[in-house]
């Protein structure tokens, strides 16, 4: 059976308080999830100064339209990063966290982190990709907004400047939030994975549990979902993101559907075995039949159980002669 990576994306839903970032913490470690994941960014290295919130953004953050002073409020400073660690590793739960800008990859990878978070927004930008492909380490990229060809070149810079193809894993995106499910295209993980040959996941922004559910029954070896401690918080993510109790279900659904994939042969298991005889049938006398009657299929029927001849030589039986008299329902010999 092969497992899901689970990737439980906090990001900015901490509203720039450490301790809201610890329960965050603390919730996504009892949901049993792999990974918590923030953000780290300085602001305006970040964004300029004349760029605008996106209309989600809008709609879910009171105040000016300047994303610069959205972002100020909501990052996480060297120290906090340490003591989210360390919180991360009390909760039995390990730490990640998406780079935004240069220094800030520099900066994990002082902290010798074991994994790299690619998001959509950066898959275009040449620097950062060979940034990140020069310290080494597994890489996840997500593909939001993009073509295969768009993916296609962030791949082959990543490969050219030190990242083994090996290490590499896709996510299919949709960069809406919440995304509507008309745009979810979970098909097309699988266009990714025969173009790039590669291995697919799926990082979600729908509303509710099931995409990424369904992501895995398709073959998703990664999920990454937001998530929140309340739908109703201020902020830009929050309203798109699960609350505690539903990523917990989400990861339980998970866990389900990989044992329910099995190993894909059709085969009896172990647990219905006991069941053949019951469920199937057995040829039966309809009537009362003499020894040296013959059967005919007004003096036969079937019945359950199994475990006499089966219903499937029917043909065989009919026509041959009785070696003994048999009562109604009683098993043919």
């Amino acid at each position: 059976m092969s497992r899901t990576l689970i990737i439980a994306e906090a990001g900015v839903n901490h509203n720039g308080s450490i301790e809201m970032a610890k329960r965050l913490i603390e919730k996504a470690a009892e949901a049993g999830v792999d990974y918590v994941k923030f953000q780290t960014f300085k602001s305006e290295k970040l964004v300029s100064r004349h760029a605008t919130k996106a209309e989600y953004q809008k709609a879910n953050t009171d105040g000016e339209d300047s994303q610069l002073k959205m972002l100020q409020q909501l990052e996480l400073s060297h120290s906090d990063h340490l003591q989210l660690i360390e919180h991360c590793n009390h909760c039995g739960v390990k730490f990640l966290s998406t780079a935004f800008d240069l220094d800030s990859i520099d900066f994990l990878s002082s902290l010798n982190l074991d994994l790299w978070k690619i998001p959509s927004g950066e898959i275009t930008n040449l620097p950062y990709l060979r940034r990140i492909a020069q310290k080494g380490g597994q890489v996840i990229m997500s593909t939001g907004m993009c073509t295969i060809e768009d993916i296609e070149m962030a791949v082959n810079v990543l490969i050219s400047n030190g990242t083994p193809r090996e290490n590499i894993t896709l996510l299919h995106c949709n960069t809406e939030y919440p995304t509507p499910w008309g745009d979810v295209n979970l098909r097309a993980m699988h266009d990714i994975a025969q173009c790039l040959n590669l291995p697919v996941g799926y990082s979600d922004h729908t509303q509710g549990i099931e995409v990424p559910i369904a992501a895995v029954a398709l073959g998703a070896t990664v999920i990454e979902k937001h998530f929140t401690l309340d739908n109703n918080l201020p902020g830009p993510d929050h309203k798109a993101s699960l609350e505690p109790h539903a990523l917990k279900a989400m990861v339980e659904a998970i866990r389900h559907i990989e044992l329910s994939l099995g190993n894909g042969v059709k085969q009896i298991s172990e647990s219905e075995r006991k069941n053949i005889t019951i469920a199937r049938k057995s040829i039966v006398a309809a009537t009362h039949i003499s020894v040296g009657e013959i059967f005919t299929e007004e003096n036969l029927t079937v019945k359950r159980p199994g475990g006499g001849i089966s219903p499937m030589r029917w043909d065989e039986v009919i026509g041959t002669v009785a070696t003994r008299n048999y009562l109604p329902d009683e098993m043919i010999e």
